[in-house]
């Protein structure tokens, strides 16, 4: 059984990706009022929630058990529209050495964007579950914010 992992997922939203990405980019505070899976989130370090030196603590949902974790951007590419985060702490540094997760969102035409997921991940020990059930926390959060931007 593999210790270090990568795996990823990748689908259509019918939002613009410069919309979609605007809101990871620049209103990710907000992703709490609209995904029914993030119980909570604060900033735990730093003055904004969008700087690569700010710190955030979430408390989400996650195959049916209340994860907490802290989170930092890595990079902000917005030209390649690509964020890179690492995930500690909590329930995440219980299992897991290493926890990143990038995202892409690639436009596909006007009204219309790729999103692609990927974690990167080295569990502690082999027991620890291939984080499949956090991939899908993604994805069913991206759905919902698209859901909400296509109502805005």
């Amino acid at each position: 059984m593999a210790i270090c992992g990568k795996i990823s997922v990748e689908f259509a939203i019918q939002i613009p990706a410069s919309k979609f990405f605007h809101i990871l980019a620049k209103e990710f505070h907000n992703i709490q009022n609209i995904c029914e899976r993030v119980h909570g989130a604060n900033l735990h370090e730093g003055d904004d929630w969008h700087s690569t030196d700010s710190v955030k603590n979430w408390t989400c949902l996650v195959d049916g058990k209340v994860i907490t974790c802290k989170e930092k951007i890595e990079a902000i590419d917005e030209e390649k529209k690509l964020i890179k985060y690492s995930l500690f702490d909590g329930d995440i540094g219980q299992n897991y050495k290493l926890f990143k997760c990038n995202v892409q969102v690639t436009e596909t035409n006007n009204e219309s964007a790729s999103v692609k997921w990927t974690i990167e991940y080295e569990k502690i020990t082999e027991d620890v579950k291939t984080p499949y059930g956090y991939l899908e926390f993604l994805e069913k959060g991206t759905v919902e914010v698209g859901d909400h931007l296509q109502k805005a």
